[in-house]
């Protein structure tokens, strides 16, 4: 290969690593933001799912690892450092292969994720107190989630019917966050009461809530979630890829090169 082609390589292979520093800042960007959110319905998930905890781990190591693969690759590439880049070429092979078993295992766990979700979601209905400054941050991720869907309890308002405060108050209180009353909203959390319960008595199908439940639109948003950051993580990948292509591409001309300039005896 002549000097000009080999400069194309070096300074391309360069470009590709600038932009491993960046992605590979995202993904460690997403992994933080992961174990650190405690204002969105990751919050409610990260008390009892601990393989969320282990994906933000992963992400957050191959992120780094990434970002430190770039540094690597630009000193490699710039100083023509034959170890270097050999050294590169396998750590890359290793994150690839890291990052598409990763990608396997979240894909078919997804069920696991969703009954953990499920039963997460049903023990904080059960539990849920507007006393307990304990979980303060959890009911108000959850009655958030409610207003915004527009939706009641998991599968529907019925899940609300386990939850020990209003089993107390025989059915005449709802959660505020379900009402699909304005002045309810306005309040936005705790419980509300019920005008006029027949008997002092009331059931569910009695309240002026939502009937949907937030099982759908939890799920769609955890969807869009995942799929922006499987999304990045593809696109690293790939890159990744012709990263790896570049730079056995520069080691075996760099070797080339160096050979030729030895003087014939």
């Amino acid at each position: 290969m002549g000097s000009g082609c080999l400069k194309v390589t070096k300074y391309f292979l360069f470009l590709f690593n600038l932009l491993f520093l960046i992605l590979g800042a995202v993904i460690l960007g997403f992994g933080i933001w992961i174990l650190a959110d405690k204002t969105s319905f990751i919050a409610v998930l990260q008390t009892s799912s601990p393989s969320l905890k282990t994906g933000a781990y992963i992400l957050i190591g191959v992120g780094a690892l990434t970002m430190l693969m770039g540094f690597l690759g630009c000193l490699g590439a710039v100083n023509e450092i034959r170890c270097l880049l050999g050294l590169y070429f396998t750590c890359l092979m290793i994150i690839l292969i890291t990052q598409v078993a990763a990608g396997l295992v979240i894909y078919f766990q997804k069920e696991t994720l969703k009954e953990e979700l499920s039963h997460v979601v049903k023990d904080l209905i059960e539990k849920y107190n507007p006393l307990n400054e304990d979980k303060k941050n959890l009911r108000e991720v959850w009655d958030y989630v409610q207003i915004q869907i527009s939706c009641c309890g998991w599968t529907g308002a019925k899940d609300w019917e386990d939850n020990e405060i209003i089993i107390n108050k025989s059915m005449t209180e709802y959660p505020c966050s379900c009402s699909n009353r304005t002045e309810d909203l306005e309040e936005g959390r705790g419980f509300c009461r019920l005008d006029d319960p027949v008997n002092g008595t009331a059931t569910y199908t009695d309240w002026p809530v939502h009937g949907q439940g937030c099982m759908d639109g939890v799920e769609q948003w955890l969807k869009d979630n995942l799929g922006v950051i499987l999304g990045v993580c593809t696109g690293v990948a790939v890159i990744e890829l012709l990263g790896m292509i570049l730079s056995i591409s520069l080691c075996k001309n760099i070797h080339s090169e160096d050979y030729t300039k030895v003087p014939k005896s």
